[in-house]
């Protein structure tokens, strides 16, 4: 008989999930990004005009570029809009700035979505071995400093987005790959960015849903799992292709023009990639070379049209693609060879890191897809421990780019600092207990240290405090106005540094241990 959620770790999710959003009240005023204005625009583009208008209109610059579940999403949202206030679904939408009662709708729709995350939390309190998560665990997941950042300041739906993503889990954790696929198919007709992970699900899938069954009843099972996936696309995207949008659609959710590289750089393998190319045509030409230095400069942070490397190769969309399923051919070699459900969440994080790491275009934001899941599991082994510790920092540090303004530098630290002190108390904890069970004892604090983090890990993100004050005092009393993209790449750079010590870490643990 399969284990259920305990009452007293259901309720404690609960009652964290309460004080999260106690906080996600307090950040209404804060600072919001150019999102904001996106989804304020999709709100009204998906209330005021009928769906064929919807990936046609090109009235405001805030074009529709997610696919149709998200379009029906923010039109579900949009009908108790005018209630609030009328301007909220109205064409075309105000210059001036949102009323008190317009954005606290917007923001509680945010806050109202992430009822998801917390019931997909709560089915995930039990693993695939029906034994109890850590309540450690699923906190972690909840009081994500990125998530309330990303969601709660900058404004984005993640959080629904992510409930989506653990509930197909969740299902394929428990053995119903029937569910897990449906749900991922409909996490896919609601934000296209998680195809990445679509190679794991397939040949997971195929492997433990429709294979070794026997022949007729594994055509049955895949044709059944076919069948549900199809039924979910044709409800996303049949009113588009009858209405013959389906090219102006795909234009829309795949626009490759915009470049390699995202405003602010991700910190991922490009970003060595760039400086690689910036260090190499500073060298030949104090050596003499006619190096020329693209017009479209990187340091700029500016989208382009193109990759504009001075020396290196140009990179194009298929290449990105290749190397990301080349970084992850490891991990679906072994999902093919043992599809073991307690490794899913493993692999589908993996995935994701090597689409956040390899990919084309990718956002900062990106990395919530993998350290979302991943910290379900970092209460599995002290590697797993070590390991999102250090991630968790790094991820969360790598998005303070997105919120500049001064009033909000206090919030992102005290989120920060606050989430890693939770960390640490509560991995120190668990750590004792682990010990004192097998006779150890640890008395000393830098025996912790060693054992908890590592020294060089713990000097790697005490280099975070030399980047925030270098950043904060010294660069503009250095070089003045000069050079004002140094900082962000500073930090890009550095946090791109742990972020491809944990894609290695994850491909070294998923050859080894799966």
């Amino acid at each position: 008989m399969a284990a259920t959620t305990s009452p007293s770790t259901a309720a404690a999710a609960v009652w964290a999930f309460a004080a999260a959003t106690c906080v996600k009240f307090l950040l209404v005023p804060t600072y919001r990004s150019t999102d904001f204005d996106v989804h304020r625009y999709w709100l009204a583009l998906t209330h005021a005009l009928p769906a064929r208008q919807w990936y046609t209109d090109a009235s405001s610059q805030w074009t529709l570029d997610y696919p149709p579940f998200f379009a029906y999403f923010s039109r579900l949202l949009s009908l108790p809009a005018p209630i609030v206030d009328a301007s909220l679904v109205s064409l075309p939408v105000p210059d001036a700035p949102p009323s008190s009662a317009y954005l606290l709708y917007l923001r509680l729709t945010v806050a109202f979505s992430d009822l998801l995350l917390l019931a997909s939390v709560l089915l995930l309190a039990t693993d695939a071995r029906r034994r109890q998560r850590s309540f450690l665990a699923l906190v972690l997941v909840l009081w994500s400093p990125a998530l309330l950042a990303v969601d709660h300041v900058h404004f984005q739906y993640n959080g629904f987005l992510m409930g989506l993503l653990l509930l197909s889990l969740h299902f394929l954790e428990q053995g119903k790959d029937l569910a897990g696929g449906v749900v991922f198919a409909a996490l896919l007709c609601s934000k296209h960015l998680f195809l990445v992970a679509a190679p794991v699900y397939f040949v997971y899938l195929f492997r433990h849903y429709c294979c070794g069954r026997g022949l007729l009843k594994g055509l049955g099972k895949l044709v059944l799992m076919g069948a549900g996936v199809v039924a979910v696309f044709a409800m996303a995207f049949a009113p588009f292709m009858y209405y013959g949008q389906m090219q102006q659609l795909f234009s829309r959710l795949f626009p490759f023009g915009r470049g390699l590289f995202h405003a602010y750089w991700a910190p991922n393998f490009w970003v060595f990639y760039i400086i690689l190319d910036k260090i190499l045509a500073f060298l030949l030409r104090r050596l003499g070379f006619n190096v020329e230095i693209p017009e479209g400069s990187f340091t700029r942070g500016l989208v382009g049209d193109s990759s504009p490397f001075a020396v290196l190769p140009k990179v194009t969309p298929i290449t990105t693609f290749l190397l990301v399923i080349l970084a992850m051919a490891p991990c679906l070699v072994k999902a093919f060879i043992n599809p073991q459900p307690k490794h899913i969440i493993r692999w589908v994080a993996y995935a994701c890191s090597c689409g956040f790491m390899f990919g084309w275009h990718v956002h900062e934001k990106a990395s919530l897809h993998f350290t979302i899941p991943l910290a379900l599991i970092a209460m599995d082994s002290f590697d797993d421990i070590r390991h999102y510790f250090l991630l968790s920092i790094v991820s969360c540090y790598s998005l303070f780019p997105l919120l500049f303004e001064s009033q909000e530098y206090p919030i992102k630290v005290l989120m920060l600092l606050t989430y890693g002190s939770l960390m640490w108390v509560g991995f120190s904890s668990h750590f004792a207990a682990n010990f004192a069970q097998e006779g150890k004892k640890v008395s000393r604090s830098g025996s912790l240290v060693k054992k908890f983090t590592g020294w060089i890990s713990l000097g790697y993100l005490s280099g975070m405090f030399a980047i925030e004050l270098w950043s904060r005092v010294f660069h503009h009393r250095v070089f003045g106005d000069r050079l004002p993209f140094l900082p962000l790449m500073m930090v890009s750079v550095y946090c791109g540094v742990g972020m491809m010590y944990s894609w290695m870490w994850q491909l070294l643990w998923i050859v080894r241990h799966t």
